[in-house]
């Protein structure tokens, strides 16, 4: 019994919490209000703001219009049209340069053709007037073959050099003349004189045999021999034979045409 009581007396000495209980249209109430407020203040803020000369929104710069767009077109149609005139003259340029290069080329030809021209005319006045004295001159009994227009000149390449004679059968001429031709050129080369034999292009093989040639009338003998470039020619020697004889019935000597 005891602890009954005592364990009332307990429960009435415990403090009581009384809470009281807002209804609900006064809440949202109260929140509507408060919404309203910061919506006010807001407005407030945003619109001062504005008067204070604050832009809404940052927006990016805009380019100033200039007359720099039409200037720069202009210089960049002025550059194609240059360059489409640059390219013409090229074309043109190129066509000209091959063309004078055509003419020049035809120029050293027709040059090397008169050369040629010259020189075989003065070959044919020189054979016609030893012809005029040849048929001038009285015969000779003891001597049927003359030579005229020995040359020696030097060829286009180093170490190069032609030469060229006209044999002429004197006298009665009543058959052919048969014999043959030795050729022999002087020449310096480390400082010493040598002599050299010429052979034929069927006989090169054998530099002793001698040129064989055989003619009524006359007989015209051109050739091309080399020598060491660095050899120095000095003359050209040249004995005719007749066919079974050992000793040479003429000998003729020309030294290099400059």
């Amino acid at each position: 019994m005891i602890k009954s009581r005592n364990r009332r007396h307990k429960i009435a000495a415990a403090p009581a919490a009384v809470r009281l209980q807002t209804p609900a249209h006064v809440r949202w109430a109260t929140l509507a209000i408060l919404l309203v407020a910061a919506l006010i203040l807001s407005w407030g803020m945003y619109d001062a703001g504005r008067k204070a000369g604050i832009p809404d929104r940052i927006e990016p710069p805009r380019e100033e219009k200039t007359e720099a767009g039409p200037e720069m077109e202009r210089l960049s149609q002025l550059n194609a049209r240059l360059q489409h005139e640059n390219d013409e003259l090229r074309i043109k340029m190129a066509g000209l340069d091959q063309q004078l290069q055509m003419d020049q080329a035809a120029r050293q030809d027709i040059a090397s053709q008169v050369k040629t021209l010259q020189g075989e005319n003065t070959r044919l006045k020189e054979e016609l007037a030893f012809f005029q004295n040849l048929g001038s001159a009285p015969g000779k009994t003891g001597q049927r073959v003359s030579i005229g227009g020995l040359k020696l000149e030097k060829g286009k390449l180093p170490g190069e050099y032609r030469y060229s004679l006209l044999l002429v059968q004197s006298g009665v001429r009543g058959k052919d003349f048969h014999g043959n031709l030795e050729f022999a050129v002087n020449f310096q080369q480390n400082g010493e004189k040598m002599v050299q034999p010429l052979t034929s292009r069927e006989t090169s093989d054998d530099p002793s045999k001698k040129f064989d040639v055989s003619f009524r009338f006359y007989r015209r003998v051109e050739n091309t021999f080399w020598l060491a470039p660095e050899a120095i020619v000095d003359s050209l020697q040249v004995k005719v034979f007749e066919k079974g004889e050992t000793q040479a019935r003429l000998m003729q000597t020309v030294n290099l045409s400059l």
